[in-house]
């Protein structure tokens, strides 16, 4: 690496990680801002809520490295241009496509720290922050690994399948217990969903229950149940596909294959996670055409405003698209890539044009 290429990744670099600190304690903020209703509720404190919010800094740090790689680069070089360095530089003949080269390689370095973000630091450290926050307000009850989640609150002992949204479940097994630990009822729903703050609406409820000499049966409908747990709690237990590693991910996939089951929320996530990361690589590069065009001289605050328009859309685009896969039961691999292929066209096109 030459002295000249040095120069370019810490410039690009050294403005990533300022707009990256700065984007990450106004999100840390929001993050604790949003925790304070739940503060009070039993042993949930303000240090609590605190600690939950920094926990959460590196899921936040992954989610928002492809717009601050943007955003960075734009005023890294931009810095560059303004000082006429790039045109001393152009003018000693290095070329656009060796200046992107350049650029290149700190955006590989930014997928290396995605990668380690997404894989190793973000999913276990935001498991911790719900964790303690989950344990924290509900005191009185525990859970178990295996088929789903395992709850038991008091008298019931509650099995969860599967988790489609923040409120929507799957179905849910309750064994209900007598204060001597006899199996009093068995009931399945088919569906469950959290309706409010101790209440769940149980669908295609069915019940067996287990009298002295007879047993009971309840027929399908619906059924209110009041309980400790609540839906974050459950979902400590039934992950988010978005919220699992790239390996837990294909290890899903692989089993619901097996097991003919639907894959498409899973191949999404799993395709969505290793498109964003390469999309990192052409936020870097496009930040190229612009400083060596109409934004050569523009001042800082008109590149900030251009990273982030195009940042958010590509954002919008991604949650966009991400909903459409599951609703409309649309390609999810194909769907998964066409914010970054956007954005790589978008990049490649206006690199060719750069003079």
């Amino acid at each position: 690496m030459s002295v000249l290429d040095r120069y370019i990744v810490r410039a690009i670099l050294g403005t990533v990680l300022m707009v990256m600190a700065v984007l990450l304690v106004l999100g840390a903020l929001f993050v604790f801002i949003d925790q304070q209703d739940d503060v009070g509720v039993g042993h949930y404190t303000a240090l609590g809520a605190l600690w939950y919010s920094l926990l959460n800094m590196p899921q936040l740090a992954y989610e928002l490295l492809p717009i601050t790689a943007l955003i960075g680069s734009l005023l890294g070089l931009g810095a560059l241009a303004r000082g006429s360095e790039l045109i001393v530089i152009r003018a000693t003949g290095v070329s656009v496509a060796r200046l992107a080269s350049m650029a290149l390689l700190a955006g590989l370095l930014l997928v290396l720290f995605e990668v380690l973000l997404g894989e190793f630091l973000a999913p276990p450290l935001e498991a911790t922050a719900r964790a303690q926050k989950a344990f924290s307000r509900l005191s009185n009850v525990s859970f178990g690994g295996g088929g789903g989640a395992w709850v038991r609150d008091g008298d019931l002992i509650l099995n969860v399948a599967g988790q489609s949204s923040e409120r929507q479940f799957g179905s849910m097994q309750i064994f209900e217990l007598s204060p001597e630990h006899r199996l009093v009822a068995l009931g399945h729903a088919a569906h469950a969903a959290a309706t409010g703050r101790g209440k769940w609406l149980l669908s295609d409820y069915r019940e067996s229950r287990f009298n002295a000499d007879d047993v009971a049966i309840r027929a399908g409908g619906q059924r209110e149940l009041k309980s400790n747990v609540s839906a974050g709690f459950l979902g400590l237990a039934v992950e988010d596909p978005k919220q699992l590693t790239g390996r837990a991910l294909w290890r899903l996939i692989r089993y619901f294959q097996n097991n003919a089951l639907d894959t498409r929320e899973y191949v999404f996530a799993f395709w969505s996670r290793i498109a964003r990361t390469v999309g990192v690589l052409f936020a870097v590069l496009l930040a190229i055409p612009f400083v060596l065009g109409s934004m050569r001289s523009a001042g800082a605050g008109s590149r900030m405003m251009l990273g982030l328009m195009i940042g958010v859309g590509f954002f919008l685009l991604q949650r966009f698209i991400e909903s459409g896969t599951v609703v409309f039961q649309l390609n999810p691999v194909l769907l998964a890539w066409i914010p970054t292929a956007l954005l790589a066209l978008l990049t490649l096109v206006l690199l060719a044009r750069t003079r």
